[in-house]
């Protein structure tokens, strides 16, 4: 089910914080969603959808209605939660709690997913960051949520994402990205223009102050992660983080 997955003490609380990226493995998905697909937005089955979700939730320790997702658009908005949430999911691409008993996930098939933790302060975020989201300055704005939250020593873990060899882009895409964010600057495995959308995400995060953990991975070119730009039709995988209210071991 995890790609990749950790869990950290809370200095001084005698709790945890919980981090992972899924895979493909492990759901009930079929055909070009086979596995652990966690979109309900790309045609797959609800019923199968739902079930891999609430495999998610069980596997973090959460209920079902603890499982915080977004209805990410592409742009720079967060929204601060506190219980499971009524309703459609917010139209945001940041999420941030200082909530225990809830897990934040944000749902990904070539984009940055970022996790973002304050393990002594107990604020937790998931940040969905497209080449929209990074050149509109989403992660910067979610570390500012996180800080009115009272957190102050970040720490970031970025998930794998489509790598800047595999992310062709009109010339004057590249340019304007690389204009935000220099880093962000590629070439393709051919030669020509293209983004580093997680280059680009961990310079800001950086210049924001924040510690960087990332994880390797191009989901292209990785099999187990889905990926539209391989695949075009696909399923999505998670980062999830959250604050259990017991640690679990």
């Amino acid at each position: 089910m995890f790609h990749w997955r950790s869990t950290l003490d809370r200095t001084g609380s005698g709790g945890v914080v919980e981090l992972g990226f899924t895979d493909r493995s492990a759901g009930r998905g079929t055909g070009p969603y086979a596995g652990l697909n966690l979109g309900g937005h790309v045609g797959d089955d609800p019923a199968a959808v739902e079930a891999n979700r609430e495999a998610l939730a069980a596997a973090v320790g959460v209920p079902r209605d603890h499982l915080v997702l977004m209805n990410q658009v592409h742009g720079s908005d967060v929204a601060e939660v506190s219980g499971p949430p009524t309703g459609a999911s917010p139209p945001v691409d940041a999420v941030v709690t200082r909530t225990t008993g809830l897990a934040l996930g944000v749902l990904v098939a070539d984009c940055v997913p970022v996790l973002l933790h304050d393990r002594e302060a107990g604020v937790v975020g998931a940040v969905h960051a497209g080449r929209p989201g990074m050149t509109s300055g989403i992660v910067g704005r979610a570390v500012d949520a996180m800080r009115d939250l009272g957190a102050e020593t970040i720490v970031a873990t970025v998930g794998p994402s489509v790598c800047g060899r595999c992310y062709e882009v009109p010339a004057d895409m590249a340019a304007a990205a690389a204009a935000v964010s220099a880093s962000s600057a590629a070439r393709s495995w051919t030669g020509t223009p293209a983004i580093d959308v997680a280059a680009g995400v961990v310079e800001q995060l950086v210049s924001t102050s924040v510690a960087v953990q990332w994880i390797p991975g191009c989901t292209r070119e990785t099999s187990s992660l889905y990926s539209y730009r391989r695949d075009g039709v696909t399923g999505r995988f998670a980062g999830v983080v959250s604050l259990p209210q017991e640690a679990r071991r």
